[in-house]
């Protein structure tokens, strides 16, 4: 059955209605960088409450990683207020920092001199960091403090009501939404070059973060590195990767939940002969968690994955086995330079359609060759995608990356008026908005950046640090009510209290909490 077919059955049912009560949420990663541009040394402000516990202000792998967690509602306008009412309670406690407009970083003098995050004396808070110390040990510091934006999306409970009655599947709800799911992932990947080319925003870096090694890139002026037709560096091949799978084998298996669930809990309990030449204490202090494939399961690198809320202590793979796919997290998103928050209505109405659409699709498993070529598409969109006739592999042959765009919006085109419940709604026009960058590769945001700093004669340095203090002006402007401001003070308070009560907790040595941790024993 084709997507317009399938569109059309649930138009049909009263779909619509249902869908608007999908939810989205976001992540948003930026850097806190000085008056100079360079990474802030600084510890994560501590009017904004403890990075531990807090659920909206938390910190990623570095002190100055500062990462910013909306609430999950059912407008995608709602949710950009609220990132906004984040972004300005930060901003009033920088001082004279700054938070860094783009993905790639600012100027780094080494990874050695990039702090890790801190959360505290309890076993929970030495875990996370002991984990990031192994992660810059396994890659590199520098790898690490690239910035993004996560995409978290959830189809509303009476769309998925409606939508398994009217495919008549009568099994049981959790294991049809995780079916549902995870074919909605392999589409996800299989067409997830769209959102680098549409929305990538960092075609360009400081030579900083290169540091003498070897790239494959242009230098576009004394201190500013460049591919002529990137996308989205980010997700090429200097951005984040498992640089270990060559060795290990290692990739996520997508077939099926369970089928995920066993492939990363393979990794984390396998051990690797490279990661075990670091050692795991060493001179009374862990340099890793474990000297396994993976440490835990959020070390596995992907642009997309299945999640479910987990509770205290509970590891994300249990978490998925017991209660089934809640969400999907769709990582791909550089921040965009342009969006005075990293994030803009656009790109978050084009990935709700996208969502449906790879919903919708026939989604069959991946096929070995089929996962190079799927790795394959992405790199090479990260690193040319505006080449003109670039061309991607699919199905044992290749495509014009045009001509295979164009037929994806097609079908976001019917997908969209779904969503819409009409043929004239906003999502619709921004499927035309997408065509257009498609058609006029100047458009994209890749593009304009590069165009931009051209015009200004400008770095890349100089044009992420005209836009940060841009940014950073405009927010410093916006005034929240009194209510909102106790709201978050209450926040921050509630933070710190709740880890002086973990921190309390605590009865066991960090050894015996970590033996408790890997065998679900909890704490």
């Amino acid at each position: 059955m084709t997507v317009e077919q399938r569109v059309r059955d649930l138009q049909q049912a009263g779909a619509s209605a249902t869908l608007r009560a999908n939810r989205i949420g976001l992540e948003k990663e930026s850097l806190r960088v000085t008056p100079t541009g360079h990474l802030a040394l600084t510890p994560h402000p501590a009017a904004l409450g403890a990075a531990l516990t807090h659920p909206q202000i938390t910190t990623d792998f570095s002190e100055a990683l500062i990462e910013l967690v909306t609430p999950a509602l059912t407008d995608a306008r709602a949710v950009l207020a609220a990132l906004r009412e984040i972004h300005v309670i930060v901003n009033q406690h920088l001082g004279d920092e700054r938070l860094w407009a783009t993905s790639m970083p600012c100027v780094i003098a080494s990874g050695a001199q990039i702090p890790l995050a801190q959360y505290g004396r309890s076993n929970a808070a030495t875990m996370k960091t002991v984990y990031r110390r192994g992660l810059g040990n396994r890659y590199g510091r520098m790898m690490q403090v690239i910035a993004g934006v996560h995409f978290n999306f959830s189809f509303a409970e009476d769309f998925w009501t409606l939508y398994q009655a009217n495919g008549g599947d009568q099994r049981d709800p959790v294991a049809f939404r995780s079916e549902a799911q995870m074919g909605m992932i392999r589409h996800l990947q299989r067409i997830g070059w769209l959102v680098p080319y549409l929305f990538g925003a960092s075609p360009a870096v400081c030579d900083s973060f290169v540091q003498g090694h070897d790239v494959d890139l242009k230098r576009f002026d004394a201190c500013t590195l460049y591919a002529p037709d990137a996308t989205s560096l980010r997700l090429g091949d200097i951005g984040y990767q498992n640089k270990q799978e060559a060795g290990t084998g290692m990739k996520a298996c997508y077939d099926s939940l369970d089928a995920y669930v066993r492939s990363l809990t393979w990794a984390i309990e396998t051990p690797c002969p490279q990661y075990e030449t670091i050692g795991v204490k060493v001179g009374g202090r862990y340099e890793q968690l474990n000297a396994n494939v993976l440490q835990i399961e959020n070390e596995y690198y992907s642009t997309v994955r299945p999640k479910q809320i987990t509770e205290w202590l509970e590891k994300p793979t249990h978490a998925l086995r017991r209660r089934g796919v809640r969400y999907i997290e769709l990582r791909s998103l550089d921040v965009s330079v342009f969006e005075p928050l990293g994030v803009g209505l656009e790109q978050l109405e084009f990935l709700e359609t996208l969502m449906l659409y790879a919903l919708l699709q026939d989604s069959p498993r991946i096929a070995s060759r089929e996962r190079r070529d799927i790795d394959e598409n992405l790199v090479r969109v990260a690193h040319r995608g505006r080449e003109p006739g670039l061309r991607l592999a699919r199905e044992r042959d290749t495509v014009a990356l045009r001509d295979w765009a164009h037929e994806i919006l097609d079908d976001l085109q019917v997908v969209a008026e779904l969503l819409d419940g009409g043929a004239d709604g906003p999502r619709t026009a921004n499927v035309k908005r997408q065509r257009e960058k498609v058609d006029h590769a100047d458009l994209t945001p890749s593009a304009r950046m590069l165009a931009e700093m051209r015009e200004q004669g400008e770095s890349f340095f100089a044009l992420a640090w005209r836009w940060s203090e841009q940014h950073q002006q405009a927010l410093r402007q916006v005034r929240l009510a009194p209510e909102r401001l106790a709201a978050f003070e209450q926040l921050a308070a509630e933070s710190v209290a709740r880890q002086q009560a973990i921190e309390a907790a605590d009865q066991v040595d960090f050894e015996t909490f970590l033996e408790a941790y890997f065998a679900g024993r909890g704490v």
